[in-house]
């Protein structure tokens, strides 16, 4: 277990002095704690998208093209994913940019996501409409409770279900819930990107296979390691509670690159909090945490997390433990709550 000394996690810190380009991207943006988003757009909309587009042109062949596919593997997969992605999970729950420029907010899910393997609209559907709805309880179809959340087999069942019957699953749960907005959005977003691939196919299917479906593919199986282990530890007598039912990270550098989103408790419990918030929120409400046995981790991050649960490592997991407010007497004690948390939660006997 760890005590709990400090917290090193971002929160916003105003400049002293703005740039041209930062007042410029301030008269825009709905927060000005979102500036370092505009600048994640930018530098994304300067390289890797170029890049993506010049696989596809005719002249570009041999090592050249070969080469240019490792340039956009490291621009998509490794120094940007991770930042868009979790960009474009805050700006789905608070918008990027004023009203008055509402058409820009359409930029990232329509132009940028899908050079990521993100179809337009259906991550906004899913999450928001309904994965936050329905808080991982029995009506979410990306809910972690019916399985065995220590089991790699239960995950390869989770994540096959997931890649696919997902999209039909989300859109039924639209039509039951008669949301024909957002199913509306669901179905155009996975129509427009396949239908994109499919056109493309014709001009050069080498480039949509590097440029769209192996990001589709990679995006798709790390939100869904990442949505299991955020809900891997639920208490099945309370499985409602954001603070039984979400991990939090703190003190990573995942939250530094990822705009804190490890403090997924804290979101569940307040999903329209901004990013820069919840480590003060986290210090203000730790109380809380204890009082619901909270599963906080330090200096680990959700893959890592994830790794030492298929495994069942939980002695190692332990020694990650935050002990907050000295809630637990000792590592067993925090081992025999991690497995009570991960245990399958039957699906209720219908009446």
């Amino acid at each position: 277990m760890r005590t709990l000394t400090n917290l090193n996690d971002p929160i916003f810190i105003p400049k002293d002095n703005y740039t041209l380009l930062d007042r410029f991207f301030l008269r825009l943006l709905a927060d000005e704690r979102n500036l370092p988003f505009a600048y994640l757009t930018l530098n994304i909309s300067l390289t890797l998208i170029p890049v993506g587009i010049l696989l596809f042109m005719p002249f570009i062949t041999g090592w050249v093209w070969w080469s240019l596919v490792v340039v956009y593997y490291y621009f998509c997969h490794i120094r940007y994913k991770g930042p868009f992605g979790l960009m474009l999970h805050c700006v789905s729950h608070r918008p990027l940019f004023k009203k008055e420029y509402n058409w820009l907010n359409h930029y990232l899910p329509w132009v940028v996501a899908p050079f990521f393997g993100q179809s337009p609209e259906t991550y906004f559907s899913h999450h928001i409409g309904m994965h936050h709805s329905e808080n991982n309880l029995e009506d979410d179809k990306s809910s972690t409770m019916f399985y065995q959340r220590d089991s790699l087999r239960s995950f390869l069942k989770y994540l096959a279900n997931f890649l696919f019957l997902g999209i039909f699953e989300l859109v039924d749960y639209f039509k039951q819930k008669k949301r024909r907005s957002l199913m509306r959005r669901a179905i155009t977003g996975e129509a427009v990107f396949f239908i994109l691939c499919i056109g493309l196919w014709f001009v050069r299917w080498q480039a949509v296979v590097v440029v769209f479906i192996i990001p589709f593919l990679v995006t798709r199986i790390i939100q869904m390691i990442g949505n299991w282990t955020q809900h891997a530890f639920l208490d099945a007598a309370d499985p409602g509670n954001p603070f039984k039912n979400s991990v939090t990270c703190i003190n990573t550098k995942y939250n530094k690159k990822c705009w804190n989103d490890g403090y997924h408790a804290s979101h569940h419990f307040r999903p329209a909090m901004h990013w820069t918030e919840h480590p003060t929120f986290f210090l203000k409400n730790l109380d809380k945490y204890s009082a619901n046995q909270a599963i906080v981790f330090e200096n680990i991050e959700f893959l890592g997390i994830f790794s030492l649960l298929m495994r069942k490592r939980y002695d190692k997991l332990a020694t990650y433990f935050v002990n907050v407010n000295n809630a637990f007497s000792s590592d067993d004690e925090v081992i025999a709550l991690l497995k009570e948390r991960t245990q399958r939660i039957p699906l209720p006997v219908s009446a």
